[in-house]
This record gives C-alpha cells, structure tokens and sequence, in this order.
C-alpha cells in the first residue's frame, strides 16, 4: 500500500459537549492517508475548573499520537506544578514526560498494546485512531517504575507525534505546541495564531539541530522530518551530553499564556492537514460564516474538512489526515468569577496583548 489511497476515507469521527463556560465541537478524518495517524483529548472536566483540550499529529506511526491522547492531560493533572497552580510548568512537564513514559519495558508494552503490531528493531508501530474518554482523567496515577525484562533497553519509539494543548481555567489559558499543529484564537473575528510552527529553517531551530549534530536536507531534518520538534522520535534524541531540549528533535513545547476577554470568540485547535489549506484568518472567517448556521460546532468542524479535501492526489495540499477542535466560549467572560469567588475588577474586562501576535502571513 502506498502512501495514499485510490478513494479518500471521508468517514468522520466527531464529537461534542459543554458545560456552563464553554462549547465544543470536533471532528476528525482519515481522508486520502494510507492510514489514520491523528488522535485528540477533549475534556471539559481535567478538574471542576478546567478543560482541557488537544490534538497529536503522527507521523511513522500513530501510536505516539495515541500514547499522548490518552496519557499527556494524565500527567499534567497528576503533577506538582498542577497542585500549586501553575498550569504552565505542568503542561510543559508533561510534554517531556511522554517521552520518559516510552521508554523501557512499561513503555514498549504500552505502545505494543495501543498498536495492532510493533516492529521491534525500528520501534515503528501501527494501530487505530484514539481519543481519550473523561473517566481516564480520574485513573489513579501510575509512577512509571523502571522494570527489568526482555525489553528494558527499549531506547522508544522511533515514530513521533506533534503536540499542540489547550488548558482553560476560569479567563486563563494556557497553550502549549510542539510541531506544526497550531492553535489560533478569533478576538472581535480576527485570527491569533497563539502557537509557533516548529519548522527546521527556523534559525533557533536550525542552531539547535546542527549543535547537536544533525543536519538539514531539502528542508528536513537529517532528510527526513519537515518539523524540528515532537514527541517520540527517538533515534534523534541520543545525545548523552546534551539535555532533552538540546537534541537534534525536542519535545520542548512553547508555552503561552494568555488572559481572556469578552471579544474572545472561539478557540482552534487543528492539525497541519487543515493550516495545509487554508491559514489561520481564512479558517476563522470560514467558522464565522458558518457558526450560527450549523446545529452543531462539530458540524462546523466537518464543513472545514470537506471544504480542505483535495479533489485528487496530485496537488499533495488536502491530502494529510485532518484534525480539528473547535471551542466556543459560550458567556461574556468578565461575568466568570475566579474560583476564590471574588468579583472581577473592572480593569480586568481590557483584552491583554502581552501575549497574543497577530497572524503574520501563515
């Protein structure tokens, strides 16, 4: 079987729900690719203040995309930092956790039992599509232990997955990438993008793969990734004398913290199979046209898919498995209270900018 299909796989997986503070749609679709590699989180309930939302772009498999579907929120919960109200280092602590958790006999195990076959020499594993259900969040934690066995030298695998996170708690959100899914915000309908696509003639990125001595070929890393940072992807992560956010690939996420407002509209959250096709101010002028014409956003969703599915194969743009979330935020946020209870000032109802760029041409 080759890399696409003679007839595009235009079944759909899609979902919705809400609470008292917002409203989501998804959908996903296999489209022209051999094979699914997307997989997604979305719960509203990560705790009673806080959603939390997700989408893992593989690549060379799909079950790293599907090991951070259903462990990355665990270990975001689960950590200290969450504890002490700092979602920020949390999330970020968890992106290199995925990591940590593929490695060894655990590891292999688990990516063994996520997949329908491993290949034990290339740890390249194959499966199907994952999407995490809300009790997972409530599974008491596991540590992890090292354990001896056949396959305690596992170094992990060498497929890898994108990862781009949402967390939202009262008027914060925090948003967390590595690759190039994106996450873009629509204030007053026009589009910010609030995530960075990790690509390797990024001259940071450039530095950084060539410090720890890789190379890039045709605008991929060592000739063979287009993006310089994911999770998984082991064999470009062996170099003993540097730190995991100095290799060749890092699951080093940007993280980006941004104050909500009532001109805040709704929340994207979309793999590349979309941004492929259309940028970031075209899919939320697109959503705005359809919003209040559709039942449900997770209709909205799959007009963004059809509308991106190439015709044919030969243009290679439409092609990609396609991943999207989208997140309404359904009252004026300024009527939200924090969880302490208190009022919110009226300076607050200001839009902050600190951290949000508008969109420069992507």
């Amino acid at each position: 079987m080759g890399v696409y299909l003679s007839t595009p796989k235009t079944e759909k997986l899609s979902e919705d729900g809400e609470n008292d503070k917002l409203k989501f749609g998804l959908s996903s679709m296999q489209g022209w690719r051999a094979t699914m590699e997307d997989a997604h989180s979305a719960l509203l309930d990560l705790d009673n203040d806080t959603a939390f939302f997700g989408v893992f772009d593989g690549h060379g498999g799909k079950v790293v995309a599907k090991f951070c579907a259903k462990y990355l929120h665990r270990e975001v919960i689960n950590s200290e930092a969450y504890a002490a109200g700092d979602l920020g280092a949390a999330v970020y602590r968890a992106f290199f956790r995925m990591d940590e958790m593929m490695r060894g006999q655990r590891g292999w195990r688990e990516l063994q039992a996520l997949g329908d076959k491993i290949n034990q020499f290339t740890g390249i594993i194959e499966g199907l599509i994952w999407s995490p259900k809300g009790s997972d969040s409530n599974d008491r934690h596991d540590e992890w232990a090292f354990e001896e066995g056949p396959h305690s030298d596992f170094i992990g695998p060498n497929c890898g997955s994108t990862a781009c996170v949402a967390l939202v708690r009262n008027r914060q959100l925090i948003v967390a990438n590595a690759g190039d899914s994106r996450c873009v915000i629509s204030r007053n309908g026009q589009a910010y993008n609030l995530s960075r696509d990790h690509k390797p003639e990024l001259e940071a990125e450039r530095e950084r793969i060539q410090n720890a001595g890789g190379y890039i070929q045709m605008g991929r890393v060592n000739g063979t990734l287009n993006l310089s940072r994911a999770i998984g992807d082991m064999e470009f992560k062996q170099n003993k004398f540097l730190s995991p956010d100095k290799q060749i690939l890092t699951a080093n996420p940007d993280i980006n913290i941004v104050e909500l407002c009532d001109d805040d509209d709704f929340l994207v959250l979309a793999c590349d199979g979309i941004w492929d096709c259309m940028s970031s101010q075209q899919l939320v002028d697109f959503i705005r046209e359809h919003i209040n014409n559709e039942e449900s956003l997770s209709a909205v969703c799959e007009r963004v898919l059809d509308r991106c599915l190439a015709p044919s194969t030969m243009g290679g743009e439409g092609c990609d498995n396609m991943t999207m979330i989208l997140v309404q935020f359904k009252k004026p946020i300024t009527q939200t209270k924090e969880a302490s209870g208190a009022e919110q000032s009226t300076g607050d109802t200001e839009c902050s900018e600190t951290h949000v760029a508008e969109e420069n041409g992507s």
